[in-house]
C-alpha cells in the first residue's frame, strides 16, 4: 500500500506545490517566491511592461507594477524618487516611459515634501524636450496644471544655458500631442535675459528677430536651403542635427558627411546606420567605414551618451539583418559596422572585473522565454543570451547552459545542454542559434540538478528567467541546499528577472540567493561583486 505521508516533504516539493508559506502562484501555475516592492520597482524602470509577458498581457502587467509605483508615490516618495533618478542618470533603462510615468505619479501623489522632491528631479530625468513632452502626457493622468508643476517646468526652460534650451526648441518641437509653445503658455518662465525672452517669444510665434540665437538662425536658414551644398555647409557653420534638416535633403551624401564630420550623437548614429550604408558611405573600402566603427564601439562616447546596451543589441541585430522591422528598406551590412557594434554591445556594460569564480550561467530557454523584452524586436530569450555572454566574455571558468522542462526528454533527449555559443561569435550568430533551439515548459532547478548528477563544482549560479517555473519535481531553492549539502561548496544563486512580474525563484531570506531585473546596465558588476562576497 502507498504511504501518502511519503509524499510531505520539506527537501523537496513539486513546483505546482507550495514548498515555502511565502510562495505564490506565478502565472504557469508553480510556486515561486515574490519580491519586495523596491525590487519591484527596479524591475518595472528597467524592462517595462511593453508587449506583456508569455502569460499576461501589456495590459494586466501594466495594471499590476503601476499599482506597485502609485503605492510607493504615495508612502515612499522620497525612496521611489531617488531610484528614478539612479536608474535614469546611470542610463541602466533602455527606454525612459517607466521612469518618466513614475516620476508624474511621485509628483502628484506624494504628500507636500515627497512632491517637492519629485518635482526638484525633473531636470535630472527629464533631460530632452522628448523626455519632458512625454512626462507633460503622464502627469496629465495624475493631476492638473497646479502652481509646484508650472514653476517645476518654468525652470527647466530657465536653469538650462540658453544655447542648450534652443537646441531643444529646433531639435524637438513637438511630440507625444505636446510642444514646447503648449508648455511655455501653462508655465509662463519669467526672466530678465534678452536672449532668453526672445528665444521664448520666438518659440510662440511673436519674434523675428534672432540675433545671438545661431541654433535658431542656422535652422531657419536650412529650411530655406536650395541644395545639398548649401544645407551641408548650414551644419557645420551652425552645427545642425539631421532632424533640423529638410527632408528633401536627408538622402544625399554631401549632408550626412558634413553631419558626421561634425560628430553625430552615438544613438543617432546608431539609428542612421543603413540610412548612411544604402548612401554608399560604409562599404569597407570607403573612408568613413573605419571612422564610424570607431565612433561606434568607443567606451567614452557610449557612456557619455548613456546608451544602453540593449539599444545596441537592437541596432546590431537589425542592422546585421539587412532589412528594417517595418517597411521594406533593404541594405547589404558592412562588415567593419557589424564588428563594431558587436564591441558596442560589450563596451555599453563598463568595465567588468572577473571574478575568478567557478561559474554556471543557466539559460531558461522554455516557450514562456519567447515573448519579447520591452516590447522590443528581441525575444527574453534572445536577450537572456546576449546578457550571459557579458559575463562569460570575462570568466574563465565557466558552463554556458540552456534548460527546458523534462517534457522534451523523448523528443529531443536531454533537456539541459551545454550551447554552442561564445563571446567570440558575432551577436547575430549567437541569437540566431538560441532562437532555433526547441522549447517546452520550465523546470529552473534543472541547473543545480544538472551539476549535481555531473559532479560539476559551481561557486555561483546565474539563472536567467522569466521565474515561471513549473514543470519540476523540486523547487529551485531546495535544489540548491541540496547541491550545499551534498558537494559542501557554499554555492550561490543569481536570478536575472527578464520580465516585470513580482515572481522570483530566489528565496529572500537566503543571503547567498540574489535577484536581479534582467538588461539592468549594471547587471554584470552586480553579478561579479555578488559572487566575490562584496
Amino acid at each position: 500500500m502507498t504511504d501518502p505521508l511519503a509524499a510531505v516533504s520539506t527537501r523537496q516539493t513539486p513546483q505546482n506545490e507550495k514548498a515555502d508559506a511565502r510562495q505564490e502562484k506565478n502565472d504557469a501555475g508553480g510556486y515561486t517566491f515574490t519580491i519586495d516592492d523596491m525590487a519591484r520597482l527596479r524591475r518595472f524602470l528597467v524592462l517595462g511592461t511593453d508587449g506583456g509577458t508569455y502569460y499576461a498581457s501589456a495590459a494586466d502587467l501594466t495594471k499590476d507594477n503601476a499599482g506597485v509605483v502609485l503605492d510607493l508615490a504615495r508612502t515612499r516618495t522620497a525612496d521611489l524618487v531617488a531610484e528614478i533618478v539612479a536608474v535614469s542618470r546611470a542610463g541602466r533603462a533602455p527606454k525612459q516611459n517607466p521612469t518618466l510615468f513614475a516620476l508624474a505619479a511621485a509628483c502628484s501623489l506624494g504628500d507636500d515634501d515627497g512632491r517637492r522632491t519629485a518635482l526638484a528631479a525633473l531636470p535630472l530625468v527629464a533631460r530632452t524636450g522628448t523626455h519632458l513632452f512625454l512626462f507633460a502626457r503622464y502627469v496629465e493622468q495624475f493631476r492638473g496644471w497646479g502652481r509646484g508643476l508650472r514653476r517645476a517646468v518654468a525652470d527647466w526652460y530657465l536653469n538650462k544655458p540658453v544655447e542648450d534650451v534652443a537646441f531643444q526648441a529646433v531639435k524637438y518641437q513637438q511630440r507625444e500631442g505636446w510642444s514646447h509653445r503648449d508648455l511655455l503658455r501653462l508655465a509662463h518662465p519669467e526672466t530678465g535675459e534678452d536672449s532668453r525672452n526672445r528665444l521664448f517669444r520666438w518659440i510662440l510665434g511673436r519674434e523675428t528677430e534672432l540675433d545671438g540665437l545661431r541654433i535658431v538662425e542656422g535652422y531657419q536658414r536650412a529650411q530655406a536651403a536650395g541644395t545639398p551644398d548649401e544645407v551641408a555647409g548650414l551644419v557645420t557653420e551652425y552645427g545642425l542635427s539631421w532632424e533640423m534638416l529638410p527632408d528633401a535633403h536627408l538622402n544625399t551624401t554631401e549632408v550626412w558627411e558634413a553631419l558626421l564630420a561634425g560628430g553625430m550623437p552615438q544613438t543617432a548614429l546608431m539609428r542612421q546606420l543603413p540610412r548612411l550604408t544604402r548612401l554608399g558611405m560604409l562599404t569597407p573600402s570607403g573612408s568613413w567605414a573605419g571612422p564610424v566603427a570607431e565612433r561606434l564601439a568607443d567606451p567614452e562616447r557610449l557612456r557619455k551618451a548613456r546608451v544602453h546596451p540593449v539599444n545596441v543589441l537592437v541596432a546590431q541585430r537589425t542592422y546585421a539583418s539587412g532589412h528594417g522591422a517595418r517597411g521594406s528598406a533593404e541594405w547589404t551590412p558592412s562588415r567593419p559596422i557589424v564588428d563594431a557594434l558587436d564591441s558596442a554591445f560589450y563596451a555599453a556594460f563598463g568595465a567588468v572585473e572577473p571574478t575568478g569564480k567557478r561559474m554556471m550561467l543557466a539559460l531558461d530557454v522554455s516557450g514562456s522565454m519567447t515573448s519579447a523584452i520591452s516590447g522590443m524586436p528581441l525575444t527574453c530569450r534572445e536577450a537572456s543570451a546576449a546578457l550571459a555572454l557579458v559575463t562569460a566574455a570575462t570568466e574563465q571558468r565557466y558552463e554556458l547552459v540552456g534548460f527546458t522542462s523534462g517534457r522534451l526528454r523523448k523528443r529531443h533527449g536531454t533537456v539541459l545542454r551545454t550551447l554552442p555559443i561564445s563571446p567570440r561569435q558575432r551577436l547575430d550568430d549567437v541569437i540566431r542559434t538560441v532562437s532555433d533551439l526547441p522549447f517546452g515548459g520550465t523546470d529552473c532547478a534543472l541547473p543545480m540538478l544538472h551539476a549535481l548528477d555531473k559532479g560539476l563544482a559551481v561557486d555561483t549560479f546565474v539563472v536567467y528567467t522569466d521565474n515561471e517555473t513549473w514543470a519540476g519535481t523540486v523547487h529551485p531553492h531546495q535544489a540548491l541546499r541540496q547541491y550545499r549539502k551534498q558537494t559542501g561548496i557554499d554555492a550561490k544563486l543569481v536570478v536575472v528577472g527578464m520580465t516585470a512580474t513580482r515572481f522570483s525563484i530566489a528565496d529572500p531570506s537566503d543571503p547567498g540567493m540574489l535577484d536581479v531585473a534582467g538588461f539592468d546596465a549594471a547587471v554584470p558588476n552586480l553579478i561579479t561583486d555578488f559572487a566575490r562576497g562584496l
